[in-house]
């Protein structure tokens, strides 16, 4: 328990009284938690040791699950229950089950990818994810490389063929993403302003509307967030937005009213909903992995056992 931890300003969606929990620490990066429902345990990236981490929050032990991994960040599962990852260092979109490691996708129109950071998988299967430089220009985070298609895209991949598609093309430096309940939403992450030295960049998420035919059109800035940026997002089941931030977990509603803040006493990366009952936020932070529960389940409501 951090016990000298700043209580929650989120009425009604944690427990009253509920404070932020230090499940276990000693990573140098955590990024890109999954809950393990079958396993009871969280799975998070510490990008810069190269490795894939685990945590069962009952007894606190951090464990490496692998290592050498090319750098893995994000990662979700798809809809038979395999995880589904980015590989900075594969530039590429990877499923592993048990340490077998397949490559959904590492190119688009004949380029490599950038290095794919975040993704998630709607209800029809098709994969989408964000492929901003981080891998390619942080060498404690990939391998140096160009961007060989000339940009920093949102991309889908098609369920029924594997072909790849760029949906979103108007954000500088796409980075954390996660659909409205309905799916009619996708909210994007902007991070351009993480690796630049003068001030300029941008530390929003934006909202697009998605048609049927899966075209994405921006409503405009859902929110800016300050201080940091909205590395990692995630929605929950009533279609609010609880977003990453230099202090805290900020949640929105659907308009963009910011709700309240949960105060985290390192960077967050990113953040998942998990736990037996799928009511606990996981907060992956700089060092370490934190806990608080909620009130709420993720939207996609895939870290639950059945």
């Amino acid at each position: 328990m951090i016990d000298d931890s700043p209580m929650a300003t989120a009425p009604g969606l944690v427990p009253a009284g509920a404070r932020v929990v230090r499940v276990t620490t000693g990573a140098t990066w955590s990024e890109g938690p999954l809950w393990l429902p079958e396993l009871g345990v969280l799975r998070w990236s510490d990008i810069p040791c190269n490795r894939i981490l685990e945590v069962d929050p009952r007894d606190g032990e951090l464990r490496v699950y692998r290592d050498e991994v090319e750098f893995t960040n994000g990662r979700t599962f798809d809809l038979d229950g395999v995880v589904v990852q980015c590989s900075h260092g594969r530039r590429a979109v990877e499923r592993e089950t048990d340490g077998v490691v397949t490559t959904v996708v590492d190119s688009w129109n004949g380029h490599r990818l950038n290095s794919p950071n975040d993704v998630v998988v709607a209800s029809d299967g098709s994969i989408w994810f964000t492929d901003p430089p981080y891998g390619i220009v942080q060498p404690h985070e990939g391998h140096p490389g160009e961007r060989e298609y000339g940009g920093n895209f949102v991309f889908r991949v098609d369920p029924a063929d594997g072909t790849v598609h760029a949906m979103i093309q108007d954000i500088e430096e796409p980075n954390g993403l996660a659909f409205s309940p309905d799916e009619s939403v996708l909210y994007v992450t902007d991070t351009s302003v993480a690796l630049r030295t003068d001030g300029s960049g941008n530390h929003h998420i934006v909202a697009y509307d998605v048609a049927t035919d899966f075209t994405c059109t921006a409503r405009g800035v859902f929110t800016v967030i300050e201080p940091g940026v909205a590395d990692g997002i995630r929605v929950d089941e009533q279609g609010r937005v609880w977003s990453s931030s230099a202090d805290s977990v900020q949640i929105f509603a659907p308009d963009g009213v910011l709700l309240g803040r949960i105060p985290v006493p390192e960077i967050i990366g990113n953040l998942c909903f998990g736990g037996p009952n799928g009511t606990t936020l996981f907060i992956a932070a700089s060092t370490s992995i934190y806990s608080i529960e909620t009130t709420t389940r993720d939207a996609a409501r895939r870290e639950v056992a059945a």
